[in-house]
């Protein structure tokens, strides 16, 4: 039997700007109940109410009709997509400040864990650190319902990897809005869909979002048939432009494989940085820029180590890797804003940049989307094509009735999506990206996947958004903060998979000592030989360690075998309805295997450095 709610929303309706953003009358109003284990999506586009769903939720602000209700000494914290430090000396100050504020031992616990200095000055400190420790903060209070708005923007790899692993071992509830697909993909249980005004649930994670979409969406369309054609057009176009736009972007996907083979093809077996070619004078001759022999260091520490590459006309260019790694020093180098130590960069004459990075300047608020677009006329040129402001409002899922609003008026998320519409009209041969995917929706990273997918030119894009780089480069450029650049042809899934690989080759290459024989007389969990000596090694484990030693890989293996088939089951959106009690018995047997599964990591690991001393 399910176990009551922590919190409820009966009815809910509130009114924004003179009308009504969700729950609006005659309808009954939406309903939300949140179970004490709950791992939900938020999801919908920028603008929905998310964000303000999130405020109603904790109490902050109430909703023009409807009933909240919350099970006592429910602890809901909340971690806002942009928190104040203004008030603050100190990211510590910011932790520790309020009534609810957490124990200075438990916030100091989860920085040390995140590595973040919490002495560093609130003025000082970057995007990064501030939402570290906003995350700090948040973790230490011990919620029974997690609120999470946009939990990966300024993390890097490392960071985000730590949080996931954090919320898969979370027994309390929590709701996440994020455009980190990945992210969503791993933890999310059942997903929540703000659209016009109303709130579906589906039990079924972000995995199985898309395919839901789709259904409600030709639902509509069927139903739209029986309304006359301008009705049609004008409810229905923008849902009809996503479902279309997936199905594009599948063969631009396709697409893509074939280039990241070709560009496979360039790069030698060994991964190293230099590009051969069957023909390298035509490689020559495409190539935008060449770096030779490459790198930098400041002070001691060596940033880029050396390495060369060349830049084809077309390469879409991901450069990934933990804050510090080096991701814009390198970024820097290739475009030529920084000279390297050594080698040199060489950029093509007829090379035109546009360069779009993560701390974009607010527009003004004061200016009509018309005059951001097409300085208050009608037309603007989009890369030498004359297109009509309204209609290219359309290709950026902009009602075109907007045009002559305001940009005040506007979220955080649409501004972004205003600057992107602006920035992709410029005529160039060469787009940098650095960050491009904060603050936006998921339709709008479709639409940046479609539009640097059309893009004639090279583009290079600094990201952690995993999904995203998998969905749009063609070669990976992977820091790992020692200073070696790796170049892969693929996305981040395949750089990791070369970091595997490289593991297990060394790994091979240095195997650890054999243990010692269990011949008569001879006991397991006492010392003998070399690891007698030296007083490490696997001869500390008991007979029980080391059985679990051997064991345990091949059932972590299996068991991520097992979640793997029951979250690929989940994913179908008919599973839900056609058999309730099945989808149930899955959703308990993959509980119980992701259990199992970091309780046996972590016992592994355990054993592992008793091994290795």
């Amino acid at each position: 039997m399910a176990e009551p709610p922590i919190l409820s929303w009966e009815g809910l309706g509130l009114q924004q700007g003179g009308g009504w953003l969700f729950g609006a009358p005659p309808s009954a109003g939406i309903d939300l109940h949140i179970g004490p284990r709950d791992r939900l999506a938020l999801i919908g586009r920028n603008g929905a109410g998310k964000t303000t769903l999130l405020r109603l939720i904790t109490g902050e602000i109430e909703g023009d009709r409807g009933l909240r209700k919350v099970k006592p000494g429910t602890n809901i914290v909340w971690l806002q997509q942009e928190p104040d430090f203004s008030a603050h000396a100190t990211l510590m100050d910011f932790a520790l400040a309020g009534k609810d504020a957490p124990a200075r031992h438990e916030v100091e616990a989860i920085a040390g864990q995140m590595g973040i200095a919490m002495d560093t000055l609130s003025a000082t400190a970057s995007g990064g650190e501030k939402r570290r420790a906003a995350l700090a903060r948040a973790l230490a209070q011990d919620p029974d319902l997690l609120l999470l708005d946009e939990p990966t923007n300024h993390l890097d790899l490392a960071a985000i990897e730590w949080l996931e692993s954090w919320l898969e071992r979370f027994r309390g509830a929590f709701i996440v809005i994020s455009h980190d697909r990945t992210f969503l993909k791993r933890l999310t249980r059942a997903t929540l869909w703000l659209d016009r005004g109303n709130l579906r649930r589906k039990e079924v994670g972000f995995g199985g979002y898309e395919a839901w979409e789709e259904q409600v969406y030709a639902e509509e369309a069927r139903n739209a048939d029986r309304l006359d054609a301008k009705l049609k057009i004008e409810a229905h176009w923008l849902e009809r432009g996503v479902t279309a736009r997936r199905k594009r972007n599948q063969g631009r996907l396709a697409k893509l494989w074939e280039m990241r083979a070709a560009r496979a093809a360039m790069i030698n077996p060994a991964g190293a940085a230099k590009l051969n070619l069957a023909s390298d004078s035509e490689f020559k001759s495409k190539s935008v820029i060449v770096a030779e022999n490459i790198s930098k260091s400041f002070g001691e520490r060596t940033i880029i180590k050396p390495f060369s590459l060349r830049i084809q006309r077309g390469d879409r260019i991901g450069i990934v890797g933990s804050n510090g790694a080096g991701k814009t020093t390198l970024l820097k180098m290739l475009t030529g804003e920084l000279a390297p130590d050594t080698g040199s960069v060489t950029l093509a004459k007829t090379l035109s940049g546009v360069m779009i990075d993560q701390q974009r300047k607010l527009l003004d608020p004061q200016k009509t989307v018309r005059q951001v677009l097409a300085e208050g006329g009608d037309w603007i040129d989009v890369r030498g094509v004359r297109k009509h402001v309204q209609g290219y409002l359309k290709d950026f899922l902009f009602d075109p009735s907007v045009v002559d609003a305001k940009i005040g008026t506007f979220s955080g998320g649409e501004r972004s999506r205003i600057l992107l519409a602006r920035e992709f009209a410029r005529t160039s041969n060469l787009l940098v990206l650095d960050e491009p995917t904060n603050d936006l929706d998921l339709e709008t990273l479709d639409l940046l996947q479609e539009v640097i997918a059309d893009y004639e030119g090279t583009v290079l894009i600094v990201s952690h958004d995993r999904d995203f780089l998998d969905r749009t480069v063609t070669v990976t450029l992977g820091l790992d903060g020692s200073g070696t650049v790796d170049v892969v042809a693929g996305g981040y899934e395949d750089w990791v998979a070369r970091r595997k690989e490289r593991s297990a080759a060394a790994k091979a290459k240095n195997p650890p000592p054999a243990p010692p024989a269990s011949g008569r007389g001879a006991r397991l969990d006492e010392p003998s030989g070399e690891a007698s000596r030296s007083g490490v090694g696997r001869a500390k484990l008991s007979y029980k360690d080391q059985r679990d030693y051997e064991l345990l890989p091949a059932r972590i293996e299996e068991l991520e075998r097992l979640i793997a088939n029951g979250e690929a089951a989940l994913a179908d959106p008919a599973l839900y309805t056609s058999d309730p009690d099945k989808f149930a018995r899955i959703t308990k047997s993959l509980e119980l295997a992701r259990a199992e599964k970091d309780a046996a990591e972590e016992r592994w690991l355990e054993l592992a450095e008793m091994v290795e001393g």
